[in-house]
């Protein structure tokens, strides 16, 4: 006898297509699991300030940073491996009718790196938002002093000035870590699995209004 096309659809494929979806969510959530923590884990930083300031170029980022490196990284930078520093900030507008606009996703880097036959550090200052302007760069005789660029930057421009709505309230959003997406190939598989790279403070977030 020849069951119901509904009935053989609830009995076998049903079951099996359900059974599916179920593997294959584990499986992407799994990958999650593994990839985000030790990419941008937040682990050994901290922002000590953070606030927007209006200027005649725009708006500008004041934040510093409090972190040390581990003796992992420091041997890292003195064989020649670059580190990259890199600030995130984001700004969005709640909105009772629909997702929040993202106002403001603006990131600076800072690439510290040394050279074995100078034996000095060099520092330079990548932007995200003027990436055709020459890039800022220093050199420094210590590690220490190079670092200063990261924990202590300048009041860097994340927008200009027609970006945000006059009299409107913005959730701010601040990130610094190491952006290990900028390492050579070989040095991020090791990277991700390895504690002394993750280097990274958490979300801090503020309200900022517009005047």
């Amino acid at each position: 006898m020849t069951r119901p096309l509904p009935q053989l659809i609830t009995q076998f494929i049903w079951p099996f297509f359900r059974n599916w979806l179920l593997a294959l969510s584990i499986i992407v959530l799994s990958l999650c699991a593994i990839a985000a923590p030790s990419a941008y884990a937040a682990d050994g930083a901290e922002i000590t300030k953070a606030s927007i300031e209006t200027s005649d170029e725009g708006y500008r980022l004041s934040a510093a940073y409090s972190f040390e490196l581990n003796s992992g990284l420091v041997d890292a930078i003195n064989r020649g491996i670059p580190l990259y520093f890199k600030t995130e900030v984001e700004l969005t507008r709640p909105r009772w009718y629909w997702f929040d606009e993202q106002a403001i996703d603006a990131s600076q880097t800072v690439r510290i790196s040394y050279n074995v036959l100078t034996r000095r550090y060099h520092a330079s200052i990548i932007n995200k938002q003027n990436a055709n302007s020459p890039n800022l760069q220093q050199s420094f005789s210590s590690l220490d002093d190079a670092l200063s660029l990261v924990r202590r930057p300048n009041r860097w421009v994340i927008a200009e000035k027609d970006a945000l709505k006059a009299g409107e309230t913005y959730k701010v959003s601040v990130r610094m870590g190491l952006d290990l997406s900028q390492l050579p190939k070989p040095f991020q598989v090791n990277s991700f699995n390895n504690s002394d790279w993750r280097l990274s403070s958490d979300w801090k977030n503020f309200n900022y209004k517009v005047e």
